[in-house]
């Protein structure tokens, strides 16, 4: 019933002002209430990455990962770049001692 009722929402959501109109509506005819069927409607656009801009929870959990990833490797740049320059000064022969 819940993905039926989901899926009249996202089908029939053009043919009312607004999509919490075709939530009421839909919901009635259902049986269910409204801020169910709408919490519902949500998860599934989440899932499905039913919304542009909406991320699904795999997705999410990628971007984490990769944005730890490059939080490392901006770290070990960092390091790289002081130690390049420690040596860079200590190998200067223009340089005393």
């Amino acid at each position: 019933m819940r993905e039926r009722a989901v899926r009249l929402v996202l089908e029939h959501q053009g043919e009312y002002p607004s999509q919490w109109a075709a939530i009421t509506s839909i919901a009635a005819k259902c049986g269910t209430t409204s801020e169910t069927l709408r919490k519902w409607v949500r998860s599934a656009e989440a899932e499905g990455g039913g919304k542009a801009g909406t991320a699904t929870a795999d997705e999410r959990a990628r971007l984490r990962e990769l944005e730890r990833e490059n939080r490392e490797l901006r770290r070990a740049n960092e390091i790289l770049k002081a130690a390049s320059a420690f040596f860079a000064r200590e190998l200067d022969p223009r340089l005393p001692r």
